[in-house]
């Protein structure tokens, strides 16, 4: 069965947290509590450029895309950001980080943003298989400086 693909809302708070503290968990760190809370609390404001999808099947929430709409540069239409994305473990390798990725170009494309991007750890070598799979890597390196 096919992962369906859909907003996040209030009652899904404790199904996205599993899913973000295993997350966070499988990245080696943590994130402060109160930066956790104020994320969720974006992914619901509408004002907010941040969102959150979720991907459910059979009534169970098994992954998720946190993404922010910025502007751009070069473009005169939003650029999305896909910030994170996760699926649980026990449903890797079903297609729900494909149609995670897939529910976002689909958005994209309905609401005119001009591209979405994203990037992950060189050493992710299954997440590296599905984007590559998707889009070719831009080529560009990221460079960050943490203040």
């Amino acid at each position: 069965m096919t992962a369906v693909i859909r907003p996040a809302n209030a009652e899904d708070y404790f199904a996205w947290r599993a899913l973000w503290d295993a997350y966070v968990a499988f990245y080696g760190t943590s994130v402060d509590e109160a930066v956790t809370a104020y994320t969720w609390q974006r992914c619901l404001d509408p004002d907010s450029p941040m969102f959150c999808r979720l991907a459910e099947r059979d009534g169970e929430v098994i992954g998720f895309s946190l993404a922010v709409l910025h502007e751009g540069s070069w473009v005169r239409t939003p650029i999305c950001y896909l910030e994170d994305l996760y699926v649980a473990e026990a449903q890797r390798g079903k297609g729900v980080g494909r149609a995670l990725v897939a529910d976002l170009i689909d958005l994209g494309q309905r609401s005119g943003w001009s591209r979405l991007y994203w990037h992950t750890r060189e050493a992710n070598a299954a997440a590296r298989r599905l984007y590559e799979s998707i889009t070719p890597a831009s080529g560009f390196i990221v460079y960050r400086v943490d203040l």
